[in-house]
């Protein structure tokens, strides 16, 4: 009988709730409901619960209530969070009303919007993770008129934009992905995509960063996610990594023409890298070098009008020359030395044994120049081969960008350089090559800054 009177008891205690709670009375639905907070038995129903979160819920996000009861929303979301325990299909709030969690929604939502607007990034988030918590339960849950939707797009961005803001970048990168993963598109989201790639390549997860771009590429394929790769791999992968991923992806043919380009990069500058260079030998080195000409001239291939693939090749080869013509002027420097040091003999016999004396230091140096005549040559006529379609590829464009001024610039001054080098090699041994390499030294000096 003390069962059945205490059952009766509380039924009627809910009762009075409710009633409140009908006629908007939130303060007193409250009251009614404080009256049973001490009770174990009214503790153990659900029915306690869904009107405690209901409650305090409205309290929380009424303007006039708020202020009133600060811990108001912390305690509806307590008490939802024991709610779903008990009833995990969400049954009582489906029969009696999602007023509760809209209101959560609601709350986290506005209060959101006006925080970000005043740039407090932290409160922001703070909002946000509200408003993605309710609207997740209520689209989830088919709590909406929208049955096929099951997330809040807008909560979720503006969750990982104030995330971002905040520095909040695990909570960013939660909402973000949730995004991604349902393959969002469209004006505004393809920064997220972006940060997702570039946190997980500094992060060096590889999996996760992998993830997202191949995402990415499917929602906006035509973005430049090849950059993004090669950045990853190039930061986060050894030299024999990236060797090994570069032969393996070139062989496999699915290498495009900025993939080609940046790889070109990547391995030219293993000569000037403080950190590798001294790891190798020269013949490595070249080999470097070599493997990316040779990567830039496949990006060429791709594309015959790329000048940055062209122009780096004869840059490299210019540069080349330049460092064998510094051995040629080394080693005449040195027998003008050597030669400088010569005693003046006038006895025939020590002439002649001082002469071959002196001529055993100074022939090596003389054969060594003899032998970079062929590099020398070789690199020139590379260089002049690559330089002039760069300016071919420049001049031929009705509108220059300040990159495309740069590379013809440049051109022009390395081309004049090459060729009155040429013309001053045969001055005097050639009337025609001279006059011809005069000509075309004239015609790219003449050019010096006019772009």
């Amino acid at each position: 009988m003390i069962a059945v009177a205490t059952l009766g008891s509380q039924a009627q205690d809910f009762k009075k709730v409710n009633t409140a709670l009908l006629l908007g009375k939130m303060e007193d639905a409250k009251t009614e409901l404080d009256k049973m907070s001490a009770d174990p038995k009214a503790l153990a129903k659900t029915e306690y619960w869904y009107f405690r979160s209901r409650i305090y819920a409205n309290l929380g996000k009424e303007a006039k209530t708020a202020p009133k009861f600060p811990t108001a929303i912390q305690d509806a979301d307590a008490a939802f969070q024991k709610l779903v325990t008990l009833d995990a299909a969400w049954v009582m709030v489906k029969e009696k009303g999602n007023d509760g969690i809209f209101d959560m929604y609601s709350y986290g939502y506005n209060n959101g919007i006006r925080a970000f607007n005043e740039k407090k990034w932290d409160s922001a988030s703070s909002y946000f993770a509200y408003a993605v918590t309710y609207s997740d339960i209520l689209f989830q849950n088919k709590m909406t008129k929208d049955q096929n939707m099951t997330f809040d797009t807008t909560s979720l961005l503006y969750a990982g934009y104030s995330s971002q803001n905040a520095q909040k970048g695990v909570d960013a990168c939660k909402y973000y992905a949730r995004l991604a993963e349902a393959k969002v598109g469209g004006d505004g989201f393809v920064d997220i995509y972006k940060y997702l790639i570039i946190t997980y390549m500094n992060d060096k997860k590889e999996e996760s960063f992998r993830k997202y771009i191949a995402l990415a590429k499917q929602v906006y394929p035509k973005e430049n996610w090849d950059d993004y790769e090669i950045e990853y791999i190039d930061r986060n992968f050894s030299l024999d990594e990236k060797e090994a991923f570069y032969d393996k992806t070139d062989a496999a043919g699915t290498f495009g023409e900025m993939q080609y380009l940046q790889f070109g990069e990547i391995f030219v500058n293993v000569k000037h890298d403080a950190k590798e260079k001294d790891k190798h030998d020269s013949t490595k080195l070249d080999g470097y070098e070599k493997k990316g000409i040779d990567a830039y001239k496949k990006a060429f291939a791709k594309n015959p009008t790329n000048a940055i693939a062209s122009f780096n090749i004869g840059v490299i080869y210019y540069n080349n020359f330049g460092l064998i013509d510094d051995k040629v002027a080394a080693n005449i420097k040195a027998v003008q030395a050597i030669n400088a040091t010569k005693p003046t003999e006038k006895d025939p016999v020590k002439k002649k044994a001082l002469d071959a004396k002196f001529k055993a230091q100074t022939d090596p140096l003389l054969k060594a120049n003899q032998d970079l005549e062929k590099p020398i040559n070789e690199s020139l006529d590379q260089a002049i081969d690559w330089l002039e379609k760069t300016y071919k590829i420049e001049i031929d464009k009705a509108t220059k960008t300040s990159t495309d001024k740069s590379i013809i610039n440049k051109t022009v001054d390395f081309l004049a350089n090459i060729y009155q080098y040429k013309r001053d090699r045969v001055r005097g041994k050639d009337a025609k090559a001279f006059d011809a390499f005069d000509a075309k030294f004239k015609e790219f000096d003449n050019l010096h800054g006019k772009f």
